[in-house]
């Protein structure tokens, strides 16, 4: 339990209250820092050197480790975001989600658990979100009970409050990690092999349009940055996000963001008026954070008019499932079209679908690596390149499988040729010294 939720006893035998010194002492420093308003670069070193003048005032005397802890939980709720400040702080914490004042739990290495952190009440929680979306110009009130936002560092926040949150306000925060991951550490990670992550890399650099699949928490965010880093660096990038998160390290970068509308209505900007816009922008490469609705068709409609090497996520648990997401989110644009030109302008936009999956065991990997190879009849075509198959479940629980080349080339690796990518073919399965023995067998002299 923290000092904040019971009393203790000092060196004088005395029992102390230390809710009620936690409320006074973060009422006198904000007080104090409201009236010097130090430089926010300096912000931190004032408080901390008010606190213990204020402290030092009341002639309390707390044993050293709980004063420390109250001097914690003090500036926590004044610089940081309170009670949930030191889960923000451990780097082995990649999710948070407050349930209420007494039920805040955690994602630490693929595992959730629930922790001993609490609020004091839902005006406490709500106090947290408000101090989260304040600085970024979002709102969150009965008008509009639910909001997206990030973190200074990139941290994903969600915030919902009654009356659609029954039970009170609730915060989910996908935690954004320090540590830029590289495709080298998730091949290490076993999130992918180290074919699937040259095949990528020629696939991106060689600017073909790639959807990044997946369910939530899945790491399709996490992809997506590492693939970015494989556009070349003199490319013109225009990436749209509800909430920026992306962190692309080329130079010449321009970063959208979506704005809800003012009191009266006005002043909205959407991820598709962002899509619209980019257009207008002169960008060689689009990455959208996320298509969620209608923004689909505008975004097909790129690809298929000169702006290769487009980037996007969507929510979806398969690729064939990825392309029905697709037709329904095209739909939502308000345009009437049959669902036969919508497949038609889905396979000849979309390159490349790349399938993240969240395991029963919390890894993460590349499941499929699939091509979409035109259509059939009303049907979208898709071949897999590489696919998962799992075998089992080990005696710890761990997910047992391979990541495989189906043995099948892509129909567009002239394209990657022409880009100068000439890949191996042991990168898809197949084994030259065995054709060539199996050809002078049969005297046959085809080359793959």
């Amino acid at each position: 339990m923290t000092p904040a939720s019971k009393s203790t006893t000092d060196r004088r035998g005395q029992t102390v209250d230390l809710i009620k010194v936690k409320s006074f002492l973060t009422g006198a420093l904000l007080r104090g820092l409201d009236t010097d308003k130090p430089p926010v670069d300096q912000r931190r070193q004032v408080a901390e050197q008010s606190l213990a003048q204020i402290y030092a005032k009341t002639g309390l005397q707390l044993d050293e480790a709980v004063r420390a802890q109250l001097f914690s939980e003090v500036l926590d709720e004044m610089l940081g975001y309170g009670p949930i400040q030191p889960l923000l702080d451990d780097p082995d914490i990649t999710e948070i989600m407050v349930n209420g004042p007494s039920q805040v739990y955690i994602e630490k290495k693929g595992k959730v658990s629930k922790t001993t952190v609490s609020f004091e009440n839902n005006e406490h929680v709500l106090r947290v979100i408000e101090r989260i979306v304040a600085p970024l110009g979002r709102r969150i009130d009965l008008d509009h009970p639910a909001v997206d936002a990030r973190l200074p560092d990139g941290s994903r926040v969600n915030a919902v409050i009654p009356p659609v949150a029954i039970d009170g306000p609730a915060i989910t925060i996908r935690k954004f990690s320090a540590e830029r991951l590289t495709m080298d550490q998730l091949v290490k990670m076993n999130s992918l092999t180290e074919g699937m992550a040259e095949f990528l890399r020629a696939c991106v650099s060689a600017q073909l349009n790639i959807i990044i699949s997946g369910g939530t928490g899945s790491g399709k965010t996490t992809l997506l940055n590492i693939l970015s880093q494989f556009i070349p660096e003199e490319e013109r990038i225009v990436t749209i996000e509800d909430a920026a998160e992306l962190q692309l390290q080329q130079e010449h970068v321009v970063r959208l963001e979506t704005k809800l509308p003012n009191p009266d209505g006005s002043g909205g900007m959407t991820v598709r008026d962002l899509v619209r816009n980019a257009l207008r922008m002169r960008p060689e490469r689009i990455v959208v954070g996320e298509v969620r609705g209608g923004e689909a068709l505008d975004m097909l409609q790129a690809m298929n008019t000169g702006h290769d090497g487009s980037l996007t996520t969507l929510h979806s648990n398969t690729p064939r499932d990825a392309i029905a997401r697709l037709e329904t989110m095209t739909l939502m644009a308000g345009i009437e079209l049959p669902v036969r030109v919508i497949r038609e302008q889905i396979a000849s936009a979309v390159d490349l679908i790349v399938q993240v999956t969240r395991l029963r065991d919390g890894s993460r990997k590349v499941t499929q690596i699939t091509e979409l190879a035109g259509m059939e009849g009303d049907t979208v075509v898709l071949t897999d390149i590489f696919k998962f198959e799992q075998v089992g479940i080990s005696t710890e629980g761990r997910v047992l499988g391979d990541l495989k080349p189906t043995g099948i080339r892509p129909m567009f690796s002239s394209r990657l040729e022409q880009a100068g990518f000439k890949l191996r073919p042991e990168i898809f399965g197949v084994n030259i010294a065995e054709m060539l023995a199996a050809n002078r067998k049969s005297g046959s002299g085809r080359n793959w």
